[in-house]
């Protein structure tokens, strides 16, 4: 068995153009959709999220605008500009590109961004919402990988689902959101006993650690869908995922490359979050 792509650029690309409509719907009224993007520091990695970020909103017409902060800014002078941007009628989502630097509490600047404006669903009532099951803004990564399984037309009810990873931005929405479906799920994380043991029961496999080519064949079942999330440079310059994509495409059933799985999706989810809450805006 040689496992199928999910390829997140072609999807994306799809999603996209249905944002793109709904946007120039909103436009056409006098409501172009704005993201603010925060930017503290000069952390190389965060600027090219954020140049990616600002070309996906061009490319859907999604007005986007940059506040580059430098790194010594303090705490009042981060949130000072944030409320400034929450009482900003031009913008519809605003997102504080992490990581902050070390002076900084994220929790605190997060929290102050006004909630019908979080377009990356990290605050702690739309975290809430998602826990009881209301609806919100859900965080990108996760919205991506549920729409990926839609996409490709997984059945979830009643699956064994192991999401691998704890972080509050991909691991536990994931988990939440995979719950909302009836799946029964388990999370781990690499430091989990026997991991294998655990991913070798899951029809759905969704793996986000940061550690590079962590899950291998041996440790997939046999026609499951494997989401992999991660994305690790290594030292010949390669970019891998937490998944040993040569070993597990000849288990699964659906892999996503890395790149262009996931990742497209991240960015996609972003700007359907906030083209989400410009229409909701204009509909109250």
């Amino acid at each position: 068995m040689t496992a199928r792509i999910i390829d997140g650029n072609a999807l994306s690309r799809d999603i996209r153009a249905q944002l793109r409509s709904r946007a120039s719907q909103l436009a056409s009224r006098g409501h172009q959709p704005g993201l603010a993007v925060v930017l503290v520091g000069d952390h190389a990695p965060s600027r090219i999220y954020v140049r990616n970020k600002v070309k996906a909103c061009a490319d859907v017409g999604v007005y986007s605008e940059v506040h580059e902060m430098p790194a010594r800014a303090t705490e009042g002078e981060i949130l000072d500009r944030i409320r400034a941007l929450n009482a900003d009628p031009r913008i519809h989502g605003i997102l504080v590109q992490l990581p902050l630097p070390k002076h900084v509490d994220e929790g605190r600047i997060v929290a102050a961004i006004a909630v019908e404006k979080d377009a990356d669903g990290f605050h702690l009532h739309n975290v809430g919402s998602l826990v009881v099951g209301r609806p919100g803004q859900v965080p990108c990564t996760p919205a991506g990988c549920m729409a990926m399984l839609d996409h490709i037309g997984v059945e979830l009810v009643g699956k064994e689902a192991v999401v691998v990873g704890r972080s509050n931005l991909v691991g536990k929405p994931m988990a939440l959101l995979l719950l909302q479906r009836s799946a029964t799920v388990t999370i781990c994380t690499s430091k989990t006993h026997d991991l294998a043991a655990h991913t070798r029961r899951a029809d759905v496999l969704v793996v986000a650690t940061g550690k590079p080519r962590l899950v291998t064949g041996e440790m997939v079942k046999s026609g499951a869908v494997v989401l992999d999330v991660g994305i690790n440079r290594m030292p010949d310059g390669t970019l891998v995922g937490d998944v040993d994509f040569d070993s597990v495409k000849e288990k699964a059933g659906w892999i996503t490359p890395v790149p262009g799985g996931v990742g497209p999706m991240t960015i996609t989810m972003l700007l359907a979050n906030t083209i989400r809450a410009a229409e909701e805006l204009r509909s109250n």
